[in-house]
């Protein structure tokens, strides 16, 4: 099993639409005995939270988020839990708002230190 998403900061590859999360969004995982969640803000996201499970490799969540528009939107999240050759870790995500139309997939890294 991947090791523990607990403490990491992750970051987008690329932005999303418009208006949603983006490579200045960052999100801190933390994980305990099956549970995950995160809190993230940055770019478009004033406040964002996602909670859920992980099954080995496999998170699946539901997140809420605040936008500096002052609306709010969510939705669900199935990521799959991939380690990278440098240690770091990627989730590669399948989401699909349930506040709103659309769905898609996104990439998401660790961010180590000297990425600022």
């Amino acid at each position: 099993m991947p090791r523990s998403l607990d403490g990491l900061v992750l970051a987008p590859v690329a932005d999303q639409a418009p208006g949603q999360v983006g490579t200045r969004t960052r999100f801190t995982y933390h994980e305990k005995d099956g549970e995950i969640w995160a809190e993230y803000a940055g770019g478009d996201v004033v406040r964002g939270h996602l909670v859920g499970t992980r099954e080995g490799d496999r998170l699946d969540f539901r997140y809420v988020q605040l936008k500096q528009d002052g609306t709010t939107s969510s939705g669900h999240c199935v990521s799959t839990v991939v380690e990278l050759s440098d240690g770091r870790v990627r989730l590669d995500e399948s989401w699909e708002w349930e506040s709103q139309p659309g769905s898609g997939t996104s990439v998401v890294e660790q961010v180590t230190e000297h990425d600022g």
